[in-house]
């Protein structure tokens, strides 16, 4: 009998939507070592209907139901639980596998890592590609040992936004016996980052890592499932929770807290609050903005040039200032990104 190499892990809620053609990606390319482990958290929608031909047709998909929502945090570890391969790829229900990814894990695996991170192409709803997501300054390949303490240090010095520190469960392939020895941290439930703490708790006992580097999948974008309290709520999620994962696991005066810190500044800079100010005025009162500049505060707390730079100019920059030159920001994003690379 032939051994499950990979499972595919793909916890969903109230996605029938999309999943029908995250399945299409991948069953082409379904060997007898793969298998699809789609746990429904308690969908209410079409989800099960649209998922029912994929399990008649391919034995090696599978679909449990839950009778109620478990959460992602809990749907993400319970995927794992049922998974049979000895790695598990994380994946969400409304993103696509790309032409030969799979193969490219099975591959890749053979070595015995721990985890492998790749890299992913964002979308938009309709699945248009706009842009190459940022992971790390790795080169593609790298591998580092991050119980070693200077492997560990570079690791984070390379990271350029939080899918290094496994952040998007997309980018994951985890070995499962290693993760089955860490166990689902209950004190972190309900944070959505689980899946980030559990893999950094690996650390102390060892943590092998590969950055692929190449994008093995395409995110849809404009669809984030923890927007359902609205957009200063999901800051708070992603800036609260990995402040949170910094001093809880490394200290907050650690070097890898600091890194931590830095790459939320990265992924929210002073544009991202500008943003979230002009979706505000039309649409709620003081409170939310009480809380925004709270978000601001905490994620430019730091002592550095650019924390003071970015303090300044959320604190003093008058939002018609930014609306007045964000045209022409944008179109000098648009010609740095077409002028052609040393």
């Amino acid at each position: 009998m032939t051994r499950t190499r990979l499972s595919l892990c793909i916890p969903t809620y109230n996605f029938g939507e999309f999943i029908g053609a995250t399945l299409d990606s991948i069953i082409p390319q379904l060997t007898p070592e793969v298998e699809v482990v789609i746990l429904d958290g308690g969908s209410t929608d079409r989800t099960a209907a649209v998922v029912r031909p994929y399990v008649a047709a391919h034995p090696s998909v599978r679909y449990i139901h839950q009778d109620r929502r478990g959460g992602i945090d809990r749907d993400i570890a319970r995927s794992v639980d049922l998974a049979q391969g000895e790695y598990s790829w994380l994946f969400s229900s409304d993103d696509i596998v790309k032409p030969g990814a799979v193969s490219r894990v099975l591959a890749e695996i053979d070595s015995g890592l721990d985890v492998y991170l790749c890299g992913l192409t964002l979308c938009d709803l309709e699945m248009k590609p706009i842009a190459e997501h940022r992971v790390s300054r790795a080169a593609p390949g790298s591998i580092f040992d991050l119980a070693d303490v200077a492997q560990r240090k570079r690791y984070f010095e390379l990271a350029e936004t939080s899918t290094a520190f496994f952040s998007f469960m997309g980018s994951v392939i985890v070995r499962r016996q290693r993760w089955l020895q860490i166990g689902l941290d209950e004190a972190f439930v309900g944070t959505l980052w689980s899946l980030s703490v559990r893999i950094l708790q690996m650390i102390p006992t060892g943590l092998t890592v590969k950055y692929l580097g190449e994008p093995l999948l395409a995110k849809r974008g404009e669809n984030d499932s923890f927007m359902d309290k609205g957009l200063v709520h999901r800051y708070s999620i992603a800036i609260d929770g990995y402040h949170r994962i910094a001093a809880e696991l490394f200290g907050p005066d650690s070097f890898e807290a600091r890194h931590i810190r830095r790459v939320i500044v990265n992924e929210y800079p002073p544009q991202a609050f500008f943003l979230a100010k002009l979706h505000l005025l039309s649409s709620t009162g003081p409170k939310e903005f009480g809380e925004l500049d709270r978000l601001a505060a905490k994620t430019y707390s730091g002592a550095g040039l650019r924390n003071i730079i970015y303090r300044a100019l959320y604190r003093h920059l008058p939002l018609k200032v930014y609306e007045n030159v964000r045209p022409l920001y944008k179109s000098l994003r648009a010609l740095l990104r077409a002028a052609p690379r040393a």
